[in-house]
């Protein structure tokens, strides 16, 4: 039998915010644990819950930026269950009357083309604490520095049928809430993670499958690996005349494989109702469009302009950005050119993406900055180098010996453009090879770059390139 997975994503946003989403309590990652965590938090008797507006202001921001309706009036509303990290013994989320109705994102397939995806809804909510289990032998240390930290919890439909197309969902998220600096996006720290919602059916069945929700994964990796591995394990299940229960699973990624965690609950089980302390949220509309007007050019309109205005591929196009960080930082480089964006998009891609990934740096840490690639590239346009000897330029400013001309200066790498002087090597290294060159005259063509690789040599590698191919083309076909 062929079958169908269908997939639906729980996506969990920790909101850029200083303080929490209803106490003035910090947020920031590392602090001691319970040092983070005030009365407001804690449930403490006789305290009231304040809403952080900032919350309100990003989860419009996102609700705008996907298509979708802001609500005008939305409601906060009490989950109720107990777990140790939980001090309430509820957390505050959106329920029926979410802040965010239904939008959409379009993602890039594989095989090329696209998919849209639906978003059902966004709704703001407080994080739980945290248990730690490792560090206490027969006991579970409870952390409540996350208590209270806003969430933005992003619901989509499912619409997903593999773990690739759920990873480019997840993705595109990730980029897009950096985008609008809702997000910090730190998959270590859980300011990005999902649950999957995850079930398979016979080929052309309407009716949905029974769904396992796999919890808290917080990697693109880990996403992919735990669905393969819950298809695989449902398949067989059912194949071998068993049943899939619905159920929450945890992913463990040592062994690559999920396991039950508990009986999945449905709605009722939580026993939502509106928290009598948190008067309905009203959003005006001048305050979205005051919202409106500070979003900024978002990653599909900014992919479309790179393809139409510097004629970038849309492969290239994707990748610069992908990052909001990485698209500034290449329009800042074509723009200190004057110029040249194919040529521009090679570096930032190859060589500068290349030297961040291996030493594991963000573009806004580079010891590279745009103007310094910028003035490299302008030497390679003025022929000072050649693109060969821009890379050795280019390690020499990564490990901060200054800028191009400096290098160049420092190093000795100035390209050598004086045709006499390029043509008398030439005349030594063919005098020095007398049977290369009548074999290569005897129709042997691809000792053309043995020719090419002795020039180079005797210059250190600064003969201009294409000025040496013309005049050694010249000299062996004369």
């Amino acid at each position: 039998m062929e079958w169908e997975t269908v997939i639906g994503l729980e996506i969990h946003a920790q909101l850029a915010t200083t303080s929490k989403i209803f106490s003035g309590a910090a947020t920031a990652y590392g602090a001691a644990p319970n040092t983070q965590a005030c009365a407001v938090d804690l449930g403490l008797p006789g305290v009231l819950p304040v809403l952080n507006k900032e919350t309100v202001r990003m989860a419009t921001k996102f609700g705008l930026a996907i298509g979708a309706t802001v609500a005008p009036r939305s409601i906060f509303a009490r989950k109720n269950y107990f777990y140790p990290d939980l001090p309430k013994g509820y957390q505050i989320s959106q329920y029926e009357l979410p802040v965010v109705g239904q939008g959409y994102v379009d993602i890039e397939l594989e095989e090329g083309g696209s998919k849209r995806i639906g978003i059902t809804r966004a709704h703001l909510e407080e994080d739980a604490g945290k248990s730690l289990h490792e560090d206490f032998n027969g006991m579970t240390g409870i952390d409540l520095n996350r208590a209270g930290t806003p969430l933005l919890e992003i619901v989509s439909e499912p619409d997903m049928r593999s773990a690739k197309e759920a990873v480019a969902y997840m993705k595109k998220l990730h980029a897009l809430v950096r985008y609008l600096e809702i997000c910090d996006g730190n998959m270590q720290e859980g300011s990005f993670r999902c649950d999957a919602n995850v079930s398979v059916r016979p080929k052309g069945q309407e009716a949905f499958g029974t769904r396992a929700e796999l919890k808290n994964i917080n990697s693109f990796r880990f996403v992919e690996k735990a669905i393969d591995y819950e298809v695989e394990r449902q398949i067989a299940l059912i194949e071998s005349g068993g049943k899939v229960v619905q159920e929450t699973r945890l992913f463990d990624p040592d062994k690559g494989e999920t396991r039950s965690m508990r009986a999945k609950e449905e709605a009722n089980d939580y026993r939502y109702f509106p928290d009598p302390d948190l008067l309905p949220l009203v959003i005006e509309p001048a305050f979205i469009e005051a919202v409106a007007a500070t979003l900024p050019e978002l990653p599909d309109a900014k992919r479309q302009r790179f393809m139409e205005e510097h004629g970038l591929s849309a492969y290239d196009a994707g990748i610069l950005t992908d990052s909001r960080d990485i698209a500034d930082y290449y329009e800042a480089v074509v723009t200190a050119v004057g110029g040249e964006p194919k040529l521009c998009a090679n570096w930032v891609i190859g060589e500068l993406s290349s030297y961040l990934n291996r030493d594991g740096r963000e573009i806004d840490a580079s010891p590279v900055s745009s103007v310094l690639l910028a003035g490299m590239i302008k030497r390679i346009l003025d022929n000072t180098i050649s693109g060969k000897i821009a890379k050795e330029v280019f390690d020499a400013m990564w490990a901060g010996e200054g800028d191009a001309d400096a290098v160049i200066g420092k190093k000795g790498l100035k390209q050598i453009t004086d045709t006499s002087a390029i043509e008398k090597i030439i005349d030594e290294v063919l005098a020095a090879n007398p049977d290369n060159v009548a074999a290569y005259r005897g129709g042997k063509d691809k000792l053309f770059g043995f020719f090419v690789g002795q020039v180079m040599r005797a210059t250190q590698g600064k003969a201009n390139p294409q000025q040496l191919n013309e005049l050694l083309k010249r000299k062996l076909e004369g």
